[in-house]
């Protein structure tokens, strides 16, 4: 018995730390607002940087740990220009979105998930469950880096180093 609930318990811990390498479709149907209002599908969102690396940093504007990350993420922007940053809002504020974006002087593709941190498609798909995240899109639209919560994540480092 217990030599069934050991490979039991590696089976699981093995499965669970498979970290997907695409989007599923519900995800990316989701729906965007751009800065504009203007409305998209996180699809269209990676389509407009195919062929090119992507980091996505998904926030808030009330997220103090977001905020904190703000001035290392700009030191990254410097240090890898070529990468395309996208930041993905969950606040469910859209006029707190757009202030934050200006207050701290976000430079990338700006949209948010008007649904919130806890409704949606692509939140679900990346079970979100804390703020900041970081994914790395690779330049196929592949999910090279699918989880870190801090820019200065090692594994975070290494996925935008390979695009030097």
């Amino acid at each position: 018995m217990r030599k069934i609930f050991l490979i039991l318990s590696i089976f699981l811990l093995i499965s669970c730390s498979d970290n997907p390498k695409q989007f599923s479709e519900e995800a990316l149907k989701d729906m965007v607002l751009t800065i504009d209002d203007a409305k998209m599908t996180f699809r269209e969102v990676l389509y407009k940087h195919k062929g090119e690396k992507i980091l996505i940093d998904v926030w808030a504007s009330w997220c103090k740990d977001c905020i904190v990350g703000f001035p290392e993420l700009k030191e990254l922007q410097k240090k890898f220009p070529k990468i395309k940053y996208v930041f993905l809002s969950v606040d469910r504020s859209n006029p707190s979105w757009k202030r934050a974006v200006k207050k701290y002087n976000l430079i990338g593709d700006q949209y948010n998930f008007p649904k919130g941190q806890n409704e949606g498609d692509f939140v679900d798909f990346i079970s979100l469950g804390w703020i900041p995240r970081y994914l790395v899109v690779d330049e196929k639209g592949g999910i090279e880096l699918f989880k870190a919560t801090k820019v200065t994540d090692k594994d975070l480092l290494k996925a935008l180093e390979k695009s030097k």
